[in-house]
């Protein structure tokens, strides 16, 4: 299957450099996507660009505007906005090589494969790439995608390179904001050890083919089924988990089966509902430790 690159350029070391493509790495989310439908005439909804004082307008009349105050707009043509052009539009350029331990895991975003364009560029990209690997560190670069300047981390991967563009620090959350409201009062250092080995016995290697979205597959069974004409029961809303004994509750899990999906029934609060999607590591785990943010 042939893909279509994100964006097309050229990715630059110093005077060396050659044509590259970047690719989007993942899959858009979900193979379940819903229309909306009226339900009197089976009709599937458009949506009409309206005008509220005119009325329906074309869309392809419509230009982009920008709000400087209420009501009041800059407007700009798609001309002019393409007339806004940075180096980086067209050209990578590495600017600085960093460990990776020193970007904080907050500030990945999305990944790429970068790839060299054509036959002729590969020497070149393979120079970079062979380059990049020996140096051990992340290298820096940006690039211009979708009317906004990112700056992109790129590491070297199999026979190309790994590209993901990070947040900027406007972007990011300061974690005091969210944490200081938790108490620092020191867990209970028993319960810890208990806890501990909780996480010992569900040690085991990373395989992503173990992971589904299960509420998507969920979807496709109720679509099946009433594609069927079976009637869909109503499922139950999963108990409250409130733990009245945290200690009971800590011992009761340790004790439980591998692969349980709730504590023993002598525990004060037994979990009856289904157990929540398990979640994988973050993305950027392979980058090592991080620093904090903030």
């Amino acid at each position: 299957m042939a893909y279509r690159p994100t964006w097309q350029g050229h990715l630059r070391l110093s005077l060396v450099t050659c044509p590259v493509a970047l690719y989007t790495a993942t899959n858009s989310g979900g193979e379940v996507h819903f229309n909306l439908i009226n339900p009197d005439t089976n009709n599937r909804i458009k949506m009409v660009t309206t005008d509220p004082d005119t009325g329906p307008i074309e869309r392809s009349k419509l230009v982009k505007g920008y709000e400087v105050s209420k009501g009041e707009y800059i407007l700009l043509s798609q001309d002019e906005i393409n007339a806004v052009k940075l180096e980086s539009t067209k050209t990578i350029d590495i600017e600085r090589f960093v460990p990776a331990e020193d970007i904080d895991r907050v500030y990945w975003d999305n990944p790429y494969f970068l790839a060299p364009d054509g036959k002729l560029a590969q020497e070149a990209f393979a120079v970079i790439r062979e380059s990049m690997e020996r140096a051990g560190q992340i290298a820096l670069g940006r690039v211009v995608m979708s009317t906004r300047e990112r700056l992109l981390a790129l590491e070297p991967r199999g026979k190309g390179i790994l590209a993901y563009t990070l947040r900027t620090d406007a972007e990011v959350r300061r974690e005091a904001e969210i944490f200081d409201s938790i108490s620092d009062k020191a867990p209970d250092a028993s319960m810890i050890a208990i806890a501990q080995k909780i996480i010992e016995q569900k040690e085991g290697p990373f395989d992503p083919s173990q992971f589904v979205d299960r509420y998507e597959e969920a979807l496709k069974d109720l679509i099946k089924a009433k594609q069927k004409g079976h009637k869909v029961a109503k499922v139950a809303e999963p108990e409250d988990t409130n733990v009245v004994d945290l200690m009971e509750a800590l011992r009761a899990s340790l004790s439980a089966k591998p692969g349980a999906t709730k504590p023993a029934a002598k525990a004060k609060a037994p979990a009856k509902g289904k157990a929540t999607a398990a979640k994988a590591p973050a993305k950027t785990a392979a980058h090592g430790k991080t620093r904090k943010a903030g």
